[in-house]
């Protein structure tokens, strides 16, 4: 979707009343049936987008499983961003850096220090006590005990331009657009030790930099705080992203919002009663319209499953990947007809396949449903799972004769 369409102002930061989702809005954005060719906001294939690169193979937020994650055929690398002590953009998961670098082994403990992060107090050696030189010595670790080891104290730790430079290198090797996804970690807590937006404004003058400022730029800004994204919205027409969070789900379908996971931190430390799962009614949806074009929410706020007890997949253990399917929750209908893209995170050929035996399944089930783009570590699976999901249209387009050149303008467009 084209930034130019989001409200260009700043909503409200306060959770004040249900916003109205005006149908004039909706008109203008969803396109005739006939004219998609997939279920998706725009009919566009869903997008792959390599959650943390292909981190299911290689260390987590390298170069090399960006690299890998472009060459298994993703759209997307997204990258995680903390910044240094020095103001650098560095990729990594959260701000500590124990569990996924050598930071142990090469610097003491006087260098961990305590600080609290969305309310919850961490000791860790943290980025933002480290020079971007410091951190330069360091080795990325497979943090997944049960993923490859033999990569561990190999790749460094990238910065936000050479990911950029990654992506465009390989664009023009390739010859198909591959796209970032980063997203702030930590807004609130960065503010605390950096000062307000000191983060946001550069990132946004990282990213004008190189791809300029356009709503069609292959580029989509993503956090799970919300006042950051309405200040980014009056900065920058590239594309942003509200994630969506919950902690666990329960064994009826229903998730759980235990904290620090039920609401957007910076929410919480306003003293806000705005939560992750009201963000995600129709309400919500329009709220979020006035600031992001799209919303990331985690995998079971978009179809329900339950624990039955039932063993369906015959191994004699009940697991996550038993849970019945029930459907759709009527999440991805809402917020598409709220004019909002919506990617799922996180699909994993090893873990959390809630109601799935098989991990390609379970993302054509989400595609099949209209999701726009799917996280996930193992981005060959997500490449497998687009091609197994039929284009709606192509059947008619056949019949009419008109099947050839239509499927190859889709895929001009796409690629």
């Amino acid at each position: 979707m084209n930034s130019s369409l989001r409200v260009r102002r700043f909503a409200a930061f306060a959770w004040l009343a249900p916003v109205a989702l005006a149908a004039a809005l909706t008109a203008g954005l969803t396109a005739p049936a006939q004219a998609q060719g997939y279920n998706t906001l725009t009919g566009a294939a869903p997008l792959v987008i390599g959650h943390r690169g292909a981190s299911g193979y290689r260390p987590e937020h390298t170069l090399e499983a960006y690299r890998l994650a472009i060459q298994l055929g993703a759209d997307y690398i997204e990258p995680d961003l903390v910044m240094t002590r020095d103001g650098h953009l560095i990729a990594r998961h959260e701000p500590m850096l124990g569990g996924t670098t050598n930071v142990a082994s090469v610097f003491g403990p006087e260098r961990m220090s305590t600080k609290m992060v969305d309310g919850v107090s961490t000791t860790d050696y943290f980025a933002s006590d480290f020079t971007l030189a410091e951190i330069r010595t360091l080795r990325a670790i497979q943090p997944n005990p049960n993923r490859p080891q033999e990569f561990n104290g190999l790749y460094a730790i990238p910065t936000l331009e050479e990911i950029i430079s990654l992506a465009q290198a390989q664009s023009a090797a390739t010859g198909r657009q591959v796209g970032i996804y980063p997203e702030v970690k930590h807004s609130t807590f960065h503010d605390g030790i950096f000062g307000p937006r000191v983060f946001e404004n550069k990132l946004i003058g990282t990213l004008h930099a190189s791809y300029g400022n356009s709503g069609n730029a292959p580029v989509f800004i993503q956090s799970f705080e919300v006042s950051n994204l309405q200040y980014m919205n009056t900065l920058t027409d590239i594309r942003l992203v509200q994630l969506v969070d919950a902690n666990d789900v329960n064994p009826d379908g229903s998730l759980d919002p235990t904290a620090p996971y039920g609401a957007p931190y910076d929410v919480v430390a306003a003293g806000g009663t705005l939560t992750f799962a009201q963000m995600l009614t129709a309400p919500g949806l329009g709220f979020i319209k006035t600031y992001a074009d799209g919303i990331g929410p985690w995998k079971p706020y978009l179809v329900k499953t339950v624990a039955d007890g039932i063993d369906r997949d015959g191994d004699g253990v009940i697991t996550i990947k038993d849970r019945r399917v029930d459907g759709s929750t009527g999440v991805i209908e809402a917020a598409h007809a709220a004019g909002l893209l919506v990617h799922a995170y996180t699909f994993r050929n090893d873990a959390s396949g809630y109601g799935f035996a098989d991990p390609r399944a379970e993302m054509a089930y989400y595609m099949n449903l209209g999701v726009d783009g799917v996280f996930t570590d193992f981005p060959d699976t997500g490449v497998a799972a687009v091609a197994s999901v039929p284009e709606p249209g192509t059947v008619a387009l056949l019949l009419t004769g008109l099947g050839l050149v239509g499927v190859a303008a889709r895929r001009r467009q796409r690629g």
